[in-house]
């Protein structure tokens, strides 16, 4: 874990993963505070939107902090400017091959840059195309997932990678022996978004978190892609009326394309503000029939509602325990 404690700047190479609505300047700055690395989730923000998060989130911690931004977002060069303006020291681009310009853009003003890749081939190009650090996430994740197990993408990039880069895994980790697990793989650390969504200090509205606490694993689903041409990452979450109006908003932006109305581009970005509307609908206003309650398939350990300090400590005392047994 030294090399991604040295890589973040943080106590411990514990990520917590960008989710809309809930990876805000509250739970970002606790995760940062107790010795993990929160990371802003800025989702659809705009430019203004991300700047005031940013600056918010400053004056409640000192410590190491990242913003998540999304590659397929329209204004991906106004919000890597704004985390020029704020010197964020860590930039994750998320949701897509990052476009021409956007690493060198963030490492222009001295950021280090972490990424996605779904797979080998990829992963190893973006390392040499300038991103600093990778974030391999199995379909175990809430929120947007790949098709592919994180135990089968640990097994497949740490052998080929670790050794000369820094990379995380990420997707279904809920306990710190299975952190352990990983660490010996050859990962320089870990991320978890599920585990600290329902965290005292996350501002998801009580009935959000309750639902999380009454599910098991298996109510955490992958959603289904309705029409081949309209390329849609499955996105997991609480199975609930909202994920049936998901499916019912797929044929209406297929037809739609179908019609020449719109095209692939803007035909994706009504459904990334589909989800981001009833993403808030569940966390910021509890409606939890008809918003996403996105959770990874580690929700069946999420129980009760805890400090984020005592999370991390539980979890570096679980690694800690599993590897003194080795």
């Amino acid at each position: 874990m030294q090399r991604g404690i040295e890589f973040l700047g943080s106590e411990h190479a514990i990520l917590c993963g960008a989710m809309s609505w809930v990876s805000e300047r509250n739970l970002v700055s606790a995760i940062s505070n107790a010795g993990g690395f929160g990371v802003i989730a800025c989702g659809a923000m705009t430019p203004e939107l991300l700047d005031a998060e940013i600056a918010a989130t400053k004056a409640l911690t000192g410590k190491p902090f990242g913003v998540n931004l999304i590659t397929m977002h329209p204004g991906l060069f106004d919000l890597i400017g704004v985390c020029a303006k704020h010197k964020v020291g860590h930039v994750v681009l998320a949701g897509g091959i990052p476009p021409k310009g956007s690493v060198e853009a963030i490492k222009a003003f001295g950021a280090k840059v972490l990424v996605f890749a779904p797979t080998l081939a990829l992963a190893k190009k973006l390392l040499r195309s300038g991103a600093d650090a990778l974030v391999i996430e199995g379909s175990e994740a809430g929120g947007h997932i790949g098709p592919v197990a994180t135990s089968v993408l640990a097994q497949e990039f740490l052998p080929a990678l670790a050794e000369d880069h820094v990379v995380f895994v990420a997707g279904g980790i809920g306990r710190g022996d299975m952190m352990a697990s990983y660490l010996e793989m050859g990962a320089s650390g870990v991320q978890l978004g599920t585990r600290f969504a329902c965290a005292t200090e996350s501002i998801a509205h009580p009935d959000f978190k309750k639902a999380f606490f009454r599910a098991n694993a298996r109510d955490a689903v992958a959603s289904v892609q309705v029409d081949p041409r309209l390329p849609v990452i499955p996105v997991r979450a609480l199975k609930n009326k909202g994920t049936e109006e998901f499916t019912a908003k797929q044929v209406e932006v297929a037809k739609l394309l179908d019609e020449g109305k719109i095209e692939m581009g803007e035909a994706q970005l009504q459904i990334e503000h589909f989800w981001a509307g009833a993403l808030r609908r569940a966390v910021i206003d509890g409606d939890v029939e008809n918003g996403s309650l996105m959770a990874g398939q580690s929700v069946g350990m999420v129980t009760a509602e805890e400090p984020v300090a005592e999370i991390i400590a539980t979890l570096m005392g679980e690694c800690e325990a599993a590897l003194s047994r080795r």
